[in-house]
């Protein structure tokens, strides 16, 4: 596992039916919440609790030690990313089912269980999430999300809706044996954009992605990674945010668009992150918006390009449902659009 330092769980389950897999980076004062409620759910089953340390400089290892001895705690001696760290926590797991949880989230007390129902009455393996609570409002965010063309998340309000495009990283359930199918987090997406390339695999291989009605999670939006959320009706958001976000999603939609349409898809996003960089930048009187997230993403895809259609062609190759299937979760109208009508240019802090 690397540069990693164990330390076991007391008294954990011998057979757990759930492991539950916290990503953590200076979390010290998000950890009491997340945990709390994680050992308050209810129902009669056993799950164990991985948290992944990525080399916090507070003091979150010592509070998992000296709090929680029923935590299995991974503490790295390097900061490797939220990808990586997922993926070593479930190479540790035991569980049948493996949940994705957010150190800024907090679960309902019926969570896991309204999840394990639901995939032990599902017909094939799925990845499912929950309703997503504002953390201080309790507004209800989305019911997991949908992808317009260019593969922009458009969170799902729809209630009667429980078939979706994309589970959000901060709360994804499925079974252990999907994960390992799919492979996992790839490590170079580093963080953000992860949830939408695995959901987009799964469905690829004929998996469906649901979001359920019952249950949910409260999530403190943008607290781990700052930005992704709306302060005072204007967006916010931050440099590393965009420039990953940007590289990463022209990268899925590279990947897992379905041929023919993703070459016209590809060649209309370039031509739209061009203009939509030039124009941000200029307004913001900042050049380093357009050469480090636009020109970036851009980048990314030419440097990497052998590597890239390389990947393609393995995750095309193994497709087993028709296009018509995978662009149901998509809608038509690019929702970067409806967020610029409904909250102007968005502001973007280093």
């Amino acid at each position: 596992m690397g540069m990693v330092e164990q330390y076991p769980a007391l008294n954990r389950p011998d057979h757990p039916v759930c492991s539950v897999c916290i990503a953590n980076y200076n979390g010290a004062g998000l950890l009491d919440d997340c945990l709390t409620s994680v050992l308050a759910q209810e129902g009669d089953f056993s799950i164990e609790i991985i948290v992944h340390d990525d080399a916090s400089t507070d003091d979150s290892v010592t509070l998992l030690r000296d709090r929680y001895p029923e935590v299995e705690v991974l503490a790295a001696a390097q900061n490797v990313g939220f990808c990586v760290s997922n993926n070593r926590m479930v190479e540790q797991a035991r569980g049948e089912f493996v949940l994705l949880l957010n150190n800024d989230a907090a679960l309902h007390a019926d969570a896991i269980s309204s999840l394990l129902t639901a995939a032990r009455v599902a017909a094939t393996p799925v990845i499912l999430t929950l309703p997503q609570y504002d953390w201080s409002t309790n507004a209800l965010v989305d019911r997991g999300c949908l992808l317009d063309p260019f593969y922009n998340p458009v969170p799902n309000l729809d209630s009667a809706r429980g078939n979706v495009a994309m589970a959000i990283g901060a709360c994804m359930f499925l079974p252990r044996s999907l994960w390992n199918d799919l492979g996992g987090f790839p490590d170079w997406i580093e963080s953000i954009g992860e949830d939408m390339y695995l959901c987009c695999l799964a469905r690829l291989h004929g998996h469906d992605v649901t979001a359920l009605h019952c249950s949910g999670f409260r999530h403190r939006l943008g607290a781990s990674f700052g930005g992704a959320r709306v302060t005072g009706k204007k967006l916010s958001t931050t440099l590393r945010r965009r420039r990953l976000s940007e590289r990463n999603k022209t990268i899925v939609l590279f990947l897992c668009t379905p041929t023919p349409a993703m070459w016209l898809l590809l060649a209309i996003h370039i031509a739209s992150l061009l203009l939509e960089g030039l124009v941000v930048s200029s307004v913001r009187l900042d050049p380093r918006i357009f050469t480090e997230v636009y020109a970036g993403a851009l980048r990314a895809l030419v440097l990497e390009r052998s590597r890239l259609l390389s990947l393609r062609r393995r995750v095309q190759k193994a497709r087993a449902v028709t296009v018509r299937a995978y662009v149901k979760p998509f809608i038509a109208l690019p929702y970067k659009l409806v967020m610029l009508f409904r909250f102007g240019m968005p502001r973007v802090d280093r």
